[in-house]
């Protein structure tokens, strides 16, 4: 089975930085037509300049379903076809105990991280998928398989993705797969308190001494996206250098005084 993706056409929300933007190049390289969405129209255009090969930006808010659908419709206009759908946009306005959120932040966690991904589906399934197949890729994060201090609310909305990709799979079977990626500490504007103030100890309790890079989510999802995972639906991938396997300081410790 191929990752070539040639004559395709993929959607890329929040795609104007991040692991959106290199999942848009990622779909590229691999020959697909990538259509970039950010809230405003200058960043979608900022960010499919970047892209080498074929890429336009389309301005839409994830949550808004009339800007969704005008986002659908020009990516048919355009290219011809809608065949892979990446619902990353994300947000995380919340931070503390989840005792401790008002409704306005718990709505907009919801909408922008929950909601949209099932809007886009639902539009994407209706305008082409439905009838010619495709596949659907959404970004989740190991705080959905988790529990951690602080981000309870976020990792909430990404537990429900996860499940939601599940429940899609099964009703979108056999046209649409639909499968999610769940990324570690990336290096990534949203995740940067996570990561910014202390790289090295993050770097230094992971498995794999780094942490993630977009690229390393970008590849994981053209793959999902693409006739190598043809068999593949209703999974939810972890890219998270090991981290979920514990902190790695102490087996170094180990290993050395072993020495």
């Amino acid at each position: 089975m191929s990752t070539d993706l040639t004559g395709r056409t993929a959607i890329v929300t929040g795609a104007s930085r991040g692991i959106g933007l290199a999942a848009a190049q990622a779909l590229a390289d691999a020959g697909a037509n990538v259509v970039l969405t950010s809230r405003k129209q200058e960043a979608a255009d900022e960010a499919a300049a970047q892209i080498r090969g074929n890429a336009i930006g389309v301005g839409a808010h994830a949550v808004e379903e009339d800007q969704a659908r005008r986002c659908v419709e020009v990516t048919l206009e355009t290219f011809g076809s809608l065949d892979i759908l990446v619902n990353n946009a994300g947000t995380n306005p919340a931070f503390g105990p989840m005792t401790a959120q008002d409704h306005g932040r718990f709505a907009k966690t919801m909408d922008v991280n929950l909601w949209a991904p099932l809007l886009w589906t639902r539009l994407a399934a209706e305008a082409w998928m439905g009838e010619h197949g495709g596949s659907v890729v959404n970004t989740a994060s190991i705080g959905g398989l988790a529990h951690e201090a602080g981000i309870g609310l976020y990792n909430v909305s990404k537990a429900a993705l996860i499940y939601l990709t599940k429940q899609l799979s099964l009703e979108l079977a056999p046209r649409i797969r639909v499968n999610a990626v769940a990324p570690g500490v990336v290096r990534t504007k949203l995740a940067e308190a996570l990561w910014k103030e202390h790289e090295e100890l993050v770097a230094g309790s992971t498995p794999l001494a780094r942490i993630g890079e977009p690229d390393d989510v970008a590849s994981a999802i053209a793959f999902l996206a693409s006739d190598a995972a043809s068999w593949i639906t209703g999974e939810t991938m972890v890219i998270d250098g090991g981290m979920r396997l514990g902190d790695a300081r102490a087996y170094r410790t180990s290993a050395a005084a072993g020495a």
